[in-house]
């Protein structure tokens, strides 16, 4: 047993006796030396370099809610309008419009005051409770609102210096409703004019006064009157309303000089809007004495109506005026562009389970034409997660593999434009949980992070629907691990022996096949 211990040797030694160097085994040595080498740097260099590993797992993610963050553009749709509501297949029905900020856009998108957080569609009073009589009722003397259709309107706007225009549907029942309002507050202007045209007459001699027919008296109250109450039937004038844009039912417009200067979103009574006539009149004619206001008298005339009088009459005075000093106060280069748009920004708290949330045109005060509701949209930001995770996402606070960067918010700053009526984009999201190593709060709470893929087709809605932008997400029930790993320092040293063994190893055959090559050739 001890000469077989002894006997083991794996480097036995040759003499240098029976050594021979050449010069081609120089050339060869400095070659594996050149090799080694730089074996040597890049296996040391790949060694200190730490690399990103992906698994599948199962998704525990623990939390119940998961927020989403957003951004968006109604690129033709008024703020006033503009809801936002969340849908989940657990039953879950939530209106978040109250959540969330709203900024009024012009036309060309620029932002031009602030709407404000927390703001719901106000209530709005729909019709004046004070008038008693039914619509039919009114209309046993005749009717004194104008109804106006496509050339007549024409004719209104080059008439007349204030035209006040109710666009209404005979299907709405919103517009069913103000119908004796309208009309009452017609009969008040009518009254107005009548009043002071027998004001004038009364100045004139007696053999005037027996020249004055009844159609002189007629031409002359349409002369003195304060403003033209009309209103226009957009289901038979169609062509009318979509040329003036009319995307709810009732609109009421004014227009001064045949330009349209505003919209009536006030209380729908007689004397709020007959109130509202006087600010309108004031900002057109700022030269005009109050006391010379023909819309004025109409004002007072309709608190008569009403019977409104005493501390109410006094109080309703006072806030005329103090909202008139409001208007004096704004921006006078304010012009409203046909086509207003609203940007939407919040966040929203969702179950983690599959649902949608969207944003459509909705009103508890009109009903909304549908082909007139375009939901055209820019997403400038639509994230899931905590927010914090964005930002250390984006501010490269945290380092994560490069080929999901731009996963987390793959939206950002696209477009959806649909050009054709009774249509709009819905987007699909699938949303996986992600987590990265070292994506931890300031305070080391790990966050995570959901990637989203996503797809978008334009929908194609029924000529009686209103579209609605629509985000449909459903979360993946696998999740994504991203961790860094580093070579243990035993797979190094490995690689090292085998780089130097190998290398000898193989130009020591290779040195020996070209020895043997020329031994044989010399022996021919």
């Amino acid at each position: 047993m001890g000469q077989w211990v002894a006997s083991l040797d794996m480097y036995r030694k040759v003499p240098v006796d029976l050594l021979e160097g050449t010069k081609r085994g120089s050339i060869l040595s400095y070659g594996a030396i050149l090799v080694m080498v730089t074996l040597f740097i890049l296996e040391t260099r790949a060694y200190f370099t730490t690399n990103w590993v992906s698994n599948l797992v199962l998704d525990d993610n623990d939390e119940s809610r998961v927020m989403v963050n957003f951004n968006i553009t109604m690129m033709d749709l008024r703020c006033e309008w503009a809801v936002v509501d969340t849908v989940s297949v657990l039953g879950t029905d939530q209106n978040i419009t109250a959540h969330i900020s709203k900024w009024n856009l012009d036309g060309g998108g620029i932002r031009k005051s602030y709407h404000g957080r927390n703001k719901n569609q106000k209530d709005i009073v729909l019709y004046d409770e004070d008038v008693t009589e039914t619509h039919e009722e009114l209309l046993e003397n005749g009717e004194q609102a104008v109804i106006l259709d496509y050339d007549t309107f024409q004719y209104a706007k080059n008439e007349f210096e204030y035209l006040f225009v109710d666009f209404f549907a005979s299907w709405c029942s919103h517009c069913r409703d103000l119908a004796p309002t309208w009309e009452t507050l017609a009969e008040v202007m009518d009254e107005t004019a009548a009043n002071l045209v027998i004001e004038m007459l009364e100045d004139e001699d007696e053999e005037t006064l027996h020249k004055f027919t009844k159609e002189d008296f007629e031409h002359a109250k349409k002369a003195e009157h304060p403003v033209i109450i009309a209103k226009a039937d957009c289901v038979v004038n169609q062509k009318l309303c979509q040329e003036n844009r009319i995307m709810a039912y009732p609109t009421l417009r004014l227009y001064v000089d045949g330009e349209h200067v505003d919209d009536y979103r006030g209380h729908r009574t007689v004397i709020e809007m007959a109130d509202w006539l006087v600010q309108k009149e004031g900002k057109h004619e700022k030269d005009l004495e109050a006391s010379d206001s023909i819309v004025t008298f109409a004002a007072q005339a309709a608190r008569r109506r009403m019977e409104i009088e005493g501390d109410e009459a006094k109080w309703l005075n006072e806030i005329k005026h103090k909202y008139r000093r409001g208007q004096n106060n704004r921006n006078d280069n304010w012009d409203e562009s046909e086509h207003p748009g609203c940007r939407i920004k919040g966040s929203l708290m969702i179950d983690r389970v599959p649902g949608n949330f969207h944003i459509q045109a909705r009103s508890n005060q009109h009903d909304l034409v549908p082909h007139m509701t375009n939901v055209s949209h820019i997403v400038h930001e639509l994230s899931i997660g905590d927010p914090l995770t964005r930002r250390m996402i984006t501010g490269g606070k945290v380092e994560i593999p490069e080929a999901v960067k731009d996963k987390f918010s793959p939206m950002d700053s696209n477009s959806y434009v649909t050009h054709e009526y009774h249509q709009a984009y819905h987007h699909y999201l699938k949303v996986v949980t992600t987590d990265i190593e070292g994506l931890k709060s300031y305070k080391g709470r790990q966050l995570k992070a959901y990637q989203i893929i996503y797809s978008s087709q334009r929908a194609l809605y029924g000529y009686d629907k209103i579209p609605e932008a629509k985000f449909i997400y459903d979360l993946a029930p696998i999740a994504v691990n991203y961790k860094k790993e580093q070579r243990q320092w035993y797979d190094y040293l490995t690689s090292l022996m085998a780089i130097i063994g190998g290398t000898f190893t193989l130009v020591g055959m290779t040195e020996s096949g070209i020895n043997a090559a020329l031994a044989k050739r010399r022996r021919r």
